[in-house]
């Protein structure tokens, strides 16, 4: 796979040595187990897989270089490149101005843009809409691309089913950057409608079952629907993508309940239900499904509590969060500084969107073990911050120097 040139500032020695090693004993990333550092009184159990993906790597280099290549141009970025915070931040430093906020509220007007400005495009893609606007300004909306390959792969996935007439089913956060441009893309030329989870998905079958109305669907998926849609003729042939940084687990369980639902409303069977359901299972993300897997495998082994390291508008790290929480007590932080103390801790509960305080953070017990794992937006350095952190507790910080030395060298 391409390597790209990140800035130094968000590679860490002792994950690089980690991930180089562990990349030595599974090429075929099937060993899903965590990484063991054992200190002593502090074990962390480090996941398989974490950390900036090939998206966020392209991003990040295509938005640094083209910083440095046009010193004297006023550059701008649709909205944040990539959710996490100190990337962004780095970037605002460097005097890149965002034009939308995450949420597409305007942040820079259209008008005060000019021909010779540069516009970026983020990881997550951006809408024909908003593509259509740079191009009637004069700027051209696609020089500075950094819209991750497998994002456009599943525009690509939506494209072609909607030539063969089956309707798009994003499943995707409908406020989302990415779901937004996945759905301008995919409405473009095939009806398309957006749900965000199992239940939506349930109550979108009832509309394939013709036991509820149109007026009842406009209520019900308001927002989430193209122009026009017609529940009569729209879901007679379907297929479902999805935003790549959900849960993986949670599309394909969309998909086959969706699959299911077209066999017994349209009297299938499995060798005819390609009348009805298209087969869209390449559209999700190879990186999203690697983090989920390293955490499910992650989770197999005792521990006191799980740390997350990310974002908190990271959607693929929320996910992350998600998954520990089923098992044990999880504490999501964009960085180590969160660690008040030993015992005090500030951390984000993303179900609230808010940040709460917990003053029973590490038990008091002969050994600490910890599982740890971060976003596919979350510099490596941050990750290796955290375990320094957690080591200065036991006053054993210099253990990780001495693992770059010895143990991972």
């Amino acid at each position: 796979m391409k390597t790209f040139n990140v800035p130094v500032i968000y590679r860490s020695p002792l994950i690089s040595a980690i991930k180089n090693q562990r990349k030595q004993q599974d090429r075929m990333k099937k060993d899903f187990t965590p990484t063991t550092l054992d200190f002593g009184p502090l074990k962390i159990l480090l996941a398989r897989h974490f950390g900036f993906c090939y998206g966020v790597e392209n991003a990040i280099e295509i938005a640094f270089r083209t910083v440095d290549e046009n010193p004297d141009k006023r550059i701008f970025l649709l909205s944040e490149m990539i959710h996490n915070p100190h990337v962004n931040n780095d970037l605002l430093d460097r005097g890149v101005q965002f034009i939308m906020d995450t949420a597409g509220n305007q942040l820079v007007p259209w008008e005060s843009l000019q021909e010779n400005d540069i516009v970026i495009i983020p990881a997550f893609g951006t809408t024909l809409e908003t593509e259509n606007k740079l191009a009637s300004l004069g700027i051209e909306p696609l020089k500075y691309n950094t819209t991750c390959p497998f994002v456009e792969r599943v525009w690509n996935k939506a494209e072609q089913i909607g030539k063969k007439n089956y309707t798009v089913i994003v499943h995707g956060k409908p406020n989302h950057e990415e779901t937004r441009a996945t759905f301008s893309h995919s409405q473009s030329g095939t009806p398309t409608i957006v749900v965000k989870n199992i239940q939506e998905a349930e109550k979108l079958a009832e509309f394939i079952t013709s036991r509820k109305t149109q007026e009842e669907f406009n209520a019900c998926f308001k927002g989430q629907f193209s122009p026009g849609f017609n529940i009569a003729t729209d879901l007679q042939r379907v297929g479902v993508v999805n935003q790549t940084t959900m849960l993986a687990t949670e599309t394909q369980a969309i998909a086959d309940y969706i699959r299911q639902v077209m066999i017994t409303h349209f009297a299938l069977n499995e060798a005819t239900a390609g009348e009805r359901f298209a087969d869209t299972r390449d559209t999700l993300c190879y990186a999203t499904n690697d983090n989920q897997s390293a955490v499910t495998g992650m989770l197999l082994e005792p521990a006191d509590l799980a740390i997350v390291v990310g974002g908190y508008n990271s959607s693929n790290t929320s996910h992350l969060v998600e998954l520990c929480e089923e098992k044990l007590a999880t504490y999501f932080i964009s960085a180590a500084e969160h660690m008040k103390s030993a015992t005090e801790i500030d951390h984000w509960d993303f179900h609230h969107k808010q940040e709460v305080h917990s003053d029973q953070f590490l038990p008091e017990k002969e050994q600490v073990t910890i599982l740890l794992t971060s976003g596919a937006s979350c510099p490596d350095a941050l990750v290796e911050g955290v375990i320094r952190r957690l080591l200065s507790f036991y006053n054993l910080e210099h253990k990780a120097d001495e693992l770059i030395t010895d143990e991972f060298k």
